[in-house]
């Protein structure tokens, strides 16, 4: 069995590099569509949700930053180019979204995409010992399902 120079099983490895891509394509397109949000944003709403979704894309940011800079630690290559974003994720474009329950939905449905693919990596890191992984993804978890939770809640 190959090892990489952090003591992982390097064709484990390869298949974490390979879901965390997927992942950061999602976020990625989940991080334009916060913004594009953020911008659009009208109605009654506007001053609470503007900055709510700044929050979030701020958030969402530091994510991709992570989850990139994990696939480098797994030395992996991560993908950083719009067309392999678009190529690889499952999250849709939100264009032209002004209308506040509208956003929160596209948000909601982004975040349930998001938490089906960490959960997937989970699953898979914890097999692989690649504790890594599996800690960011337990923390991203934990943190997006009180965000779906509490947009749930505004929802209602």
């Amino acid at each position: 069995m190959k090892t990489s120079t952090i003591g992982l099983n390097k064709e484990e490895s390869n298949t974490m590099v390979i879901a965390l891509n997927e992942l950061l394509s999602d976020f990625q397109m989940y991080y334009q569509n916060l913004r594009g949000l953020h911008w659009n944003i009208k109605g009654k709403n506007f001053f609470e949700l503007h900055l709510k979704f700044e929050e979030l894309y701020n958030d969402a940011q530091l994510k991709i930053d992570l989850i990139a800079e994990r696939i480098l630690t797994l030395e992996g290559q991560p993908l950083h180019t719009f067309q392999d974003y678009i190529a690889h994720a499952k999250i849709a474009e939100a264009k032209n979204v002004s209308n506040d329950e509208k956003a929160l939905q596209v948000i909601v449905k982004s975040l349930t995409v998001i938490l089906e693919i960490e959960r997937k990596i989970l699953e898979t890191s914890d097999k692989a010992q690649d504790e890594g992984t599996n800690s960011m993804m337990s923390n991203f978890i934990s943190e997006q399902e009180k965000i779906v939770w509490m947009l749930k809640a505004w929802l209602a």
